[in-house]
């Protein structure tokens, strides 16, 4: 079977690697595209391809067709997912099976984290969330931090569509002592006031969440589903530095379960939560694979090969992740061959 993957993350390597040594020994032929021909993960792939750049339907309209013109049967998204949502019917027609939510709309939501929060926020109490407001003017953002910081919240924003931690700031007014600057990662970290001549440049600018910061531990719940089912959910815990930790949390485990009885995503999401004395808030679900999900794979399970399996209606035994597992890495290097992309 031929499967292709389009524009992803770097990590994505590690998820070809688990569908290659998946238990059944099924081969694979892997596709991969990327606009840039040296995206490492290009090299994990049997057949590479550089992407031209576009987006919108321009870019589903070069999808439906790589598809075609490759006999792809699966095709696994991440670049324009929730369209690509929207318009499952072509690939269908086509034969290809799509690792995508088939509830476009609720696939839209999730990507917005804003609509999300407003989703959840109305529908059965399954998240506690933060305290936040959203914001595209200046002014507002200045009411926002005022109200926030009245509460005695420490605050800090990021934009309502984005991924990782790109647009994340925490504001922080004091100033950074030489231990701090020479020591710790401060990056992230923006004075109010600069925040406020930046956001100024513009009279309106891209919808940003303004929110309580949360001080406490962060998880991220990497979840195996079908539409009936949930049948895995990892917690993942971010410890000191790149330590990660497979963690038996019920109360997130049960967190994980309610949401999947009320919303029904299936093949694999992604849940990240971080506690604020004692309590796990939300911070957003991920509607696809996460780009730490590989740790989570060390808990025995092969999630994207197990998500390949629910896509084509095969059978799924019962799962059983061992947790307790730690987890690092490290950087290697890695000689770029002069592979054949098209």
């Amino acid at each position: 079977m031929k499967i292709w993957f389009n524009r992803w993350f770097t990590t994505v390597s590690h998820y070809i690697d688990r569908i290659r040594a998946n238990e059944d020994r099924r081969k694979f032929i892997i596709y991969g595209s990327h606009p840039n021909k040296d995206a490492l993960y290009l090299q994990n792939c049997d057949f590479a391809f550089v992407e031209p750049d576009v987006s919108g339907h321009d870019y589903i309209a070069f999808c439906l067709d790589f598809c075609q013109t490759y006999g792809i049967d699966i095709f696994i998204p991440r670049k324009e997912n929730v369209l690509i949502s929207k318009r499952l019917a072509e690939f269908e027609a086509l034969g290809v099976k799509v690792l995508v939510c088939p509830d476009a709309e609720l696939m839209e939501t999730m990507d917005n984290k804003a609509a999300a929060y407003q989703v959840l926020s109305n529908g059965p109490q399954i998240f506690s969330l933060p305290d936040y407001f959203v914001v595209n003017t200046v002014r507002d953002f200045k009411k926002a931090y005022t109200q926030l910081k009245e509460k005695g919240h420490n605050v800090c924003f990021k934009p309502v569509v984005g991924e990782g931690a790109n647009g994340f700031r925490v504001i922080k007014d004091e100033i950074e002592s030489i231990n701090q600057l020479f020591h710790h990662g401060v990056g992230y970290r923006i004075p109010y006031s600069y925040a406020c001549e930046i956001l100024a440049q513009q009279e309106t600018f891209p919808y940003l969440m303004v929110l309580e910061y949360l001080e406490g531990r962060e998880y991220s719940i990497d979840c195996l589903a079908s539409s009936e089912e949930l049948l895995a959910a990892i917690p993942r815990m971010k410890g000191d530095g790149r330590v990660r930790e497979l963690v038996e949390s019920m109360e997130l485990i049960e967190l994980a379960h309610r949401f999947h009885q009320e919303y029904r995503l299936p093949y694999i999401f992604n849940i990240q939560v971080k506690y604020n004395n004692g309590v796990p808030k939300l911070l957003e679900i991920n509607p696809r694979m996460s780009g730490g999900m590989h740790v989570s794979c060390l808990s025995g399970i092969n999630i994207p090969y197990l998500a390949i399996k629910i896509l084509l209606d095969e059978k799924v035994e019962p799962l059983k992740p061992q947790f307790g597992i730690r987890a690092s890495h490290i950087e290697k290097e890695m000689i770029l061959k002069i592979a054949d992309i098209s």
